[in-house]
């Protein structure tokens, strides 16, 4: 089932969460340990990330260096199809412009398709971290509105190939990503609320944001997208704050602003445990006020967190 169905048949407000692919060499057992204590809550949806290509230079014998690809977190389509299976609950796999050609996203789109996978959310993707800045691949997209535009091709029939008669009609519901304090590449907010505006004209079925701290910048994000006239659903991106190293590498690495009083707190904690106790109680409280707000869905990054996500969901459900 779509996403927006999901959204139009509920009573109260849904919960979701999002996974990581295990690393390379880990079985699916570790997505299933990792998800089984969260099931108990009857999920919409669960999102599988999408991570690309990186590469290292090694050594070779002679003194130069060989550039060699690695991929540490691959198998998302098999993630998506496997926690379907075992869990009888709709995946959404991420989709991604870094490291694949437009090639490459047809064929990973015509698997899912075969799958019966409703559900994509298109993004640009990161540099890699040896990269001072983004690069499509060779005939890959620069931008996740290129992305959504191959996406809604394919639900219109049209594929690569030109001269391709009759193509199947896939029935993609299509997320998007938004950011409350704004895309860290943007100049500001109102140009990077055009650019998401813009993504809804094109296609895009509703809205996952960014992780926030802050409630308050969400609810003005939401009402800058009403009145821009964006109808479509926004569901909140949500995360434990779990260690005192967060404070510094979640406003770096996402470009996210840390609450005063959050971070007060935990420039008290002595230990990260006291951290996690008081991540967690925030985060209770955002969903909570998220809730009673009247947003559609509950979306918790989880990344390596199910104890303390089950412990937010559970006091907030």
């Amino acid at each position: 089932m779509k996403v927006t169905e999901h959204i139009a048949q509920a009573k109260d407000t849904l919960i979701s969460f999002e996974i990581l692919p295990p690393l390379k060499g880990k079985s699916i057992e570790s997505i299933y340990d990792h998800l089984d204590p969260l099931m108990t809550f009857k999920p919409a949806f669960i999102n599988v990330t999408y991570h690309r290509s990186e590469h290292m230079f090694k050594k070779r014998s002679d003194g130069t260096f060989e550039k060699v690809e690695i991929r540490k977190r691959p198998g998302t389509v098999a993630i998506c199809a496997a926690v379907m299976n075992h869990y009888n609950v709709d995946a959404v796999p991420h989709l991604i412009c870094g490291g694949f050609s437009r090639e490459e996203t047809e064929n990973a789109l015509i698997d899912l398709n075969f799958l019966g996978v409703d559900n994509v959310l298109v993004l640009r993707g990161d540099a890699p971290k040896n990269e001072p800045s983004f690069e499509p691949e060779p005939h890959g997209h620069r931008y996740a509105e290129e992305l959504l535009h191959q996406v809604v091709n394919m639900n219109n029939g049209m594929y690569l190939e030109e001269d391709l008669q009759g193509g199947v009609k896939t029935k993609f519901c299509i997320g998007v990503a938004g950011y409350p304090e704004k895309h860290f590449e943007a100049p500001n907010l109102a140009t990077d609320m055009s650019y998401l505006k813009r993504k809804v004209e094109n296609g895009a079925d509703y809205i996952i944001t960014q992780m926030f701290f802050d409630n308050q910048k969400f609810f003005d994000f939401v009402k800058k997208c009403r009145e821009m006239g964006i109808t479509v659903p926004i569901i909140p991106g949500l995360k434990p704050m779990t260690t005192r190293k967060q404070l510094t590498v979640l406003p770096r690495a996402f470009h996210v602003d840390i609450p005063n009083d959050l971070a007060t707190e935990i420039l008290r904690c002595k230990t990260d445990k006291d951290v996690e106790l008081v991540g967690t109680e925030w985060l209770i409280q955002q969903s909570r006020e998220l809730k009673e707000f009247g947003v559609p869905v509950l979306h918790y990054y989880t990344l390596g967190k199910p104890e303390v996500i089950r412990k937010v969901v559970e006091a907030v459900v």
